[in-house]
């Protein structure tokens, strides 16, 4: 086969570690003599449609490494899903440049691209190898134990709650946080790693995993109240109700859907309907709310070094799996021990398109928290030096006047 030229891509979704897998899938084609050329597709597919790359083959080692340790896409993402004609394109181009392996960097989305582009390729017998380098925040493709991207932003969810129970127990009152997740819950969940002692918050946490009821989660903020004089909530924005409607559409005056049609559920909407629905039908007055956003998938300066490491080798293992092996594939991450893991090439049709979800052993019978299973199995994807928070002892001194 002729390796000579290679294209590297990234889609859907930045993370504080994709360009780990961008740089290790570089530098790695980079060893091979038989590559004289890697480029990369600038804003994802849409790039190799438009033929806009750039030559990565000159950029110096050096600066790749600095582009490795900053978040974000550093090549652009796009929100495009591609479809056969799509894939057709792309196909085009690649063969029209000649291009030997094709490594997209993405989620459940991009796996099913390079399935698509794998077959065009086969049924036209030309020589590309195509690799899906898995990568979300979502933590939900099947066959991976955990997913590059994941274990950095549920560091900065544990973080951000471990943050707001302190502000919370200094001023007490009702605080929702609304957490990235459409079907899967996993970063929500993440929340709970924030928690040291029994009393602290999340007191709730709800999973798009279990059906949401606006009367149950009611009962369950007085509860709490009437429990600790204050609630902490951790919310996935993907919770829908037993007919699986999201929240945010049942609750939202007006709906906005994005381009694939799905409830466009950022932007705070459902946080802020929460709030509302806390102060009028429960009365509290000090209730807030947040909605994480964007903020927990690029955030400098909270990156799991786990996450840094393991990213930057499913790049390697892309490159290693192209130009040794003899089969297009998705690169996929297994836990072998505590804590390590290992590499495998699984057959794309496993991964594109399907989604993985929390398994019932990461949840609890009353469905607003998580396990010990799921603390075990989080803690080590957090890495190294993780903040710890303390209280004072509160040695009360005895009352003389009542």
């Amino acid at each position: 086969m002729d390796f000579s030229k290679v294209v590297v891509a990234q889609g859907g979704g930045p993370t504080a570690v994709i360009n780990q897998s961008l740089v290790g899938a570089v530098l790695e084609s980079r060893k091979f003599r038989e590559v004289e050329r890697v480029y990369g597709a600038f804003h994802g597919v849409r790039g190799i449609v438009n033929e806009d790359f750039v030559d990565l083959t000159q950029e110096t080692t050096h600066n790749l490494e600095l582009v490795a340790c900053t978040p974000s896409s550093a090549l652009g993402s796009t929100r495009d899903k591609p479809d056969l004609k799509y894939c057709q394109e792309i196909f085009k181009v690649l063969r029209a440049h000649g291009v030997g392996c094709f490594f997209y960097i993405g989620g459940n989305d991009s796996s099913d691209t390079v399935r698509i582009v794998s077959e065009e390729a086969r049924n036209a017998g030309y020589p590309l190898r195509a690799i899906h380098i898995p990568k979300t925040i979502d933590n939900d493709l099947m066959v991976n134990d955990h997913t590059p991207g994941f274990p950095s932003a549920a560091r900065w969810v544990a973080q951000a709650f471990a943050g707001a129970n302190l502000d919370n127990w200094a001023l007490p009152g009702v605080y929702i946080a609304v957490v990235m997740g459409r079907h899967a819950g996993f970063l929500t969940a993440a929340s709970a790693l924030g928690k040291k002692f029994p009393d602290d918050g999340p007191h709730l946490i709800y999973l798009p995993e279990r059906a949401f009821s606006v009367e149950k989660f009611l009962a369950d903020v007085k509860a709490t109240m009437e429990r600790y004089g204050r609630c902490v909530v951790a919310v996935s924005e993907g919770i829908s109700d037993e007919n699986h409607v999201p929240i945010a559409e049942k609750l939202a005056q007006q709906v906005e859907r994005d381009a694939h049609g799905n409830v466009h559920l950022g932007g705070g909407a459902l946080a802020d309907e929460l709030t509302q629905l806390v102060k009028d039908k429960l009365g509290f007055k000090r209730v807030r709310a947040d909605t994480f956003g964007y903020v927990q998938r690029s955030f400098v300066g909270c990156v799991s070094d786990v996450d840094q490491r393991e990213a930057r080798e499913v790049g390697e293992k892309a490159v290693q799996y192209a130009l040794w092996g003899d089969c297009d594939g998705s690169v996929t991450i297994h836990r072998t021990g505590f804590y390590s893991v290992d590499y495998q090439l699984t057959p794309l049709e496993q991964i594109a398109a399907k989604t993985k979800v929390m398994p019932d052993e990461f949840i609890t019978p009353c469905g607003t928290d998580v396990t010990d299973a799921f603390r075990m199995y989080l803690r080590p994807l957090l890495g190294s030096g993780m903040p710890d928070a303390f209280r004072l002892r509160l040695n009360r001194v005895r009352k003389i006047l009542t």
